[in-house]
């Protein structure tokens, strides 16, 4: 659910009108509903109750630090990937207790970064990272909270660049050889063992690959404990799809979610945090672009909008689908047409979508990509010297910019000419 509606035959964030948006800051750009978020939110702690629980967000699919806040303010932690992800979370007012820290290539000065302003737990994901941060606690005569990130091999059927859980990815430590590399945290200087990580991939569709991963953590928990880890907290990543189509298809509900939880871990007395990024940003977002022309070309017919693959690059990247709807309405039993979708950068690849039955729409007209709110604002870039577009955060009747889309200037003024040219 989202709460991007027709109201009047034209598209609303909420209770504001989307062609004022339009109006006051320009096409393209991305709006997102607070009461979408907050929704959403929502039901992963109530999923989880009466577990103790912390929902962790996702930063890596919106990072815009009022997104954050909104949240923050809601009692949410954030699973960050970076140093940079780290500060727009304390920007956010998010304290360090409830940041967690993921990624495979942590550097030290990341790792003194979140030591040294405040971290929930370093999830961990090699045996070379484990030293380092021992290291660096060390020498800053701090103890490193960690659990390690265990590969449990499971194919989570979803797109190959977002998977994470087979051994053929760079994820974590096969879980054979947990044993082993518990054994060698527990005997580091500056590293205490908490828990246990897991994350098996991006947009999963079904279940059963969550369940075949819990089963193995809760067997791996059991073990563990056996051989004296004190495994207190279990960290089972996120990755809940949403429908990305109005299809009647639809992934699984964060409450099915949550009984899976129940029913596969719930029983060994450990916290429970997730991640979830897209299913709580996702759908709580849209896209708006406008119309530069509408092209005839031997057999079929291009939209040329004024987004592109540098502001949405999933269609580019991963193949990805987002239903594409006009802002002002079409009458009931209006015609469709066949279109090509595409942006104006100079790659054949900036296309949304081919041969996409569309109502008729004109030059001028505004169109919107729904569930756009993750990995889109995030991924965007400046290629072809164009701006990044703005973000916009509404909350019932009323909107505000929430990152400006920068001038030309600003972008020319960070290049540096040397001297001797």
């Amino acid at each position: 659910m989202d709460h991007f509606l027709y109201r009047n035959g034209i598209l609303h964030a909420e209770d504001v009108a989307v062609p004022d948006i339009a109006a006051a800051v320009g096409t393209p750009f991305y709006v997102y509903s607070a009461a979408t978020l907050t929704r959403h939110y929502h039901l992963f702690t109530e999923a989880l109750s009466p577990l103790p629980h912390m929902v962790c967000f996702a930063i890596k699919s919106l990072s815009n630090v009022a997104v954050l806040k909104l949240l923050g303010d809601l009692g949410a932690g954030m699973d960050v990937v970076s140093g940079g992800e780290y500060r727009r979370a304390r920007a956010a007012g998010v304290p360090g207790e409830r940041i967690v820290f993921s990624g495979v290539g942590k550097t030290r000065e990341e790792m003194r970064l979140a030591l040294t302003g405040g971290i929930r737990q370093f999830n961990v994901e090699s045996e070379p990272e484990l030293r380092a941060l021992s290291e660096v606690a060390v020498s800053l005569g701090f103890v490193a909270p960690i659990t390690v990130r265990v590969n449990p091999d499971v194919d989570a059927r979803t797109h190959e660049k977002i998977a994470t859980g087979k051994k053929e990815n760079k994820f974590g430590i096969p879980i054979a050889r947990a044993s082993e590399v518990y054994a060698e945290a527990a005997s580091l200087p500056g590293i205490e063992v908490i828990g246990i990580d897991v994350h098996i991939g991006s947009q999963l569709t079904e279940l059963e690959p969550f369940e075949q991963a819990y089963l193995k953590v809760a067997d791996l928990t059991r073990r563990l404990r056996s051989e004296g880890h004190d495994i207190r907290r279990l960290d089972l990543g996120g990755g809940l799809g949403i429908p990305y189509t109005r299809s009647n298809e639809a992934p699984p509900l964060p409450t099915d979610y949550g009984a899976l939880i129940k029913r596969t871990v719930g029983d060994l007395g450990c916290e429970v945090e997730i991640e979830p990024g897209r299913l709580i940003s996702g759908n709580a977002g849209l896209l708006v672009a406008g119309v530069i022309y509408v092209k005839n070309g031997e057999g079929r017919d291009f939209l040329i909008l004024d987004a592109a693959m540098n502001d949405l690059v999933r269609p580019s990247m991963y193949g990805a689908h987002h239903d594409i709807v006009p802002v002002v309405e079409a009458p009931a039993a209006s015609p469709t047409h066949a279109y090509d979708v595409v942006g104006p950068v100079c790659e054949t690849g900036d296309t949304f979508a081919k041969g996409r039955d569309l109502p008729l729409v004109a030059e001028g007209d505004l169109v919107a990509f729904r569930s756009a709110g993750a990995y889109g604002a995030v991924m965007a870039s400046e290629y072809n010297t164009r701006p990044l577009v703005p973000e916009v955060l509404v909350k019932g009747d009323h909107f505000a910019v929430i990152r400006e889309r920068p001038s030309f200037d600003e972008i020319l003024n960070r290049d540096t000419i040397p001297a001797w040219l």
